[in-house]
């Protein structure tokens, strides 16, 4: 291709975006790199993308929509461990917002509503769901049902994403 846009969809890869689009350029390819910290905000970007618009527009377009995508997760704690929310055991239910850990539960279905209610807190028109390998039939639809209760006027999409570790990511957009 002659045009390329990076979604590294993690912190840590966006430097090696960059250094793989360096390569790209130097080889004549012209290449963007999005600095998408979550897949959330891939998705996000990509829902925007439109390829008959000019690339630099649709760059443009893209980025505005995955840095307007907050991003959350919720995963099974592996050991214990001291996070900004507490100590965390073996088992415990962590809410992720932004890469910190803001709630330590028990019940997956409870801390991912926590986690979606702290993200719509800023305000929010669309959240995206995605299941991971783990995640119970019914996760995404409990998560669903709160927010139609308490933000009927939020629109929710869900994806099965199959990621490990992670049974729900979240996007708010």
């Amino acid at each position: 291709a002659g045009e390329v846009v990076l979604l590294p969809n993690e912190r840590d890869g966006v430097p090696v975006a960059e250094a793989a689009a360096a390569e790209a350029r130097a080889e004549g390819t012209r290449v963007a790199v999005i600095p998408t910290r979550a897949q959330v905000q891939g998705i996000a970007a990509t829902a925007v993308h439109e390829p008959a618009r000019a690339f630099d527009a649709d760059v443009v377009a893209m980025t505005t929509a995955a840095g307007h995508t907050r991003h959350g997760a919720v995963t099974v704690a592996a050991r214990k461990a001291v996070t900004m929310a507490g100590v965390c055991r073996p088992g415990d239910i962590l809410g992720i917002v932004e890469g910190d850990f803001v709630v330590i539960g028990t019940d997956l279905p409870a801390v991912a509503v926590d986690v979606v209610e702290r993200m719509l807190s800023a305000g929010g028109e669309v959240v995206t769901l995605v299941t991971g390998a783990d995640a119970d039939a019914t996760l995404a639809d409990a998560v669903v049902a709160a927010l139609r209760r308490s933000h009927p006027e939020v629109d929710t999409v869900v994806y099965d994403g199959g990621q490990p570790r992670y049974p729900l990511l979240m996007g708010v957009e």
